[in-house]
C-alpha cells in the first residue's frame, strides 16, 4: 500500500490550511444550493394512495404524523424478499429522528413487505423509525418497486406536494441531522439561512436538545 508522504510539522500546517479552505468553500457551496433547493418549485401529488402501519390502515397524509413535512425514504424490501442492504446502510446511518422531528418534520420507510416481516428486521436491527407497507401501488407510481429513493412532501391542509427527490448516489451523503433538513422547504428553520420570507426560523442552538427530551411528537 502506497501511503501518503511524511512531512514536517511546516509542511504538514500548510497543506492542511489550503485544504480546509477547500472545505469551508464546499461548505458554503453547500449552504448556497440549500438555499436554492427552498425555492425550488413543487408539485400537487396524490393523497389517495393507502398504507398499512403498525396500527393498521392508514391514508398518505397519515404518514406526515401532524407534522407539515415528510421525508419518505423508498426502502426496497420487497414481498417474499430480502431486505435491501444498502437500504439497510441508509438506516444504520440515519441520525435519531427525534431531531427532525422537532423541526416539524416526519421521517419514514415505506416497503413493499409484509408489516411482520418490517417489524421482525426493525427490531433485528435496532431501528425506531415509522415504516409502512404499500398497500395501494404507491411505488409503482414512484418508479420504486424495485429501486430506493429519497422524496420530501410539504404538506397544506389536506393537499400534499412533492418538493424534492434524490436516488443513487445522492442518497449516499443523507443521514445527519442537517443533511436531512437541508433537503426540505422549510431547511433548518434557523435565522442564519438564506430563506423566503414567511418561513419558519429561529435562532440557532436554542432548539436544540436531547433527543429523549423533546417531549411528545418531537417537538
Amino acid at each position: 500500500m502506497e501511503l501518503p508522504p511524511i512531512v514536517s510539522e511546516e509542511e504538514w500546517q500548510r497543506s492542511h490550511e489550503q485544504l480546509l479552505a477547500k472545505e469551508k468553500e464546499a461548505t458554503r457551496a453547500g449552504d448556497a444550493l440549500a438555499a436554492e433547493r427552498r425555492r425550488a418549485p413543487m408539485k400537487e401529488v396524490s393523497t389517495d394512495f393507502r398504507f398499512e402501519g403498525p396500527e393498521g390502515e392508514v391514508g398518505f397524509l397519515d404518514l406526515f404524523d401532524g407534522r407539515s413535512q415528510l421525508i419518505l425514504y423508498h426502502f426496497w424490501f420487497p414481498e417474499g424478499g430480502e431486505p435491501c442492504v444498502g437500504c439497510s446502510m441508509v438506516g444504520d446511518q440515519l441520525t435519531d429522528v427525534a431531531h427532525v422531528n422537532a423541526r416539524d418534520t416526519t421521517f419514514a420507510f415505506v416497503s413493499r413487505a409484509p408489516q411482520a416481516d418490517l417489524r421482525a428486521y426493525s427490531e433485528r436491527m435496532g431501528w425506531e423509525i415509522p415504516w409502512y407497507t404499500d398497500t395501494q401501488e404507491f411505488q409503482e407510481a414512484y418508479d420504486t418497486t424495485e429501486w430506493f429513493a429519497f422524496d420530501v412532501f410539504l404538506r397544506d391542509g389536506h393537499r400534499a406536494f412533492q418538493t424534492y427527490r434524490t436516488r443513487g448516489r445522492g442518497v449516499e451523503a443523507i443521514g445527519t441531522v442537517w443533511s436531512l433538513l437541508d433537503r426540505t422547504p422549510l431547511g433548518r428553520q434557523e435565522e442564519w439561512e438564506d430563506t423566503p420570507p414567511g418561513r419558519p426560523q429561529t435562532p440557532p442552538y436554542g432548539w436544540w436538545n436531547y433527543h429523549d427530551e423533546y417531549g411528545e411528537g418531537g417537538g
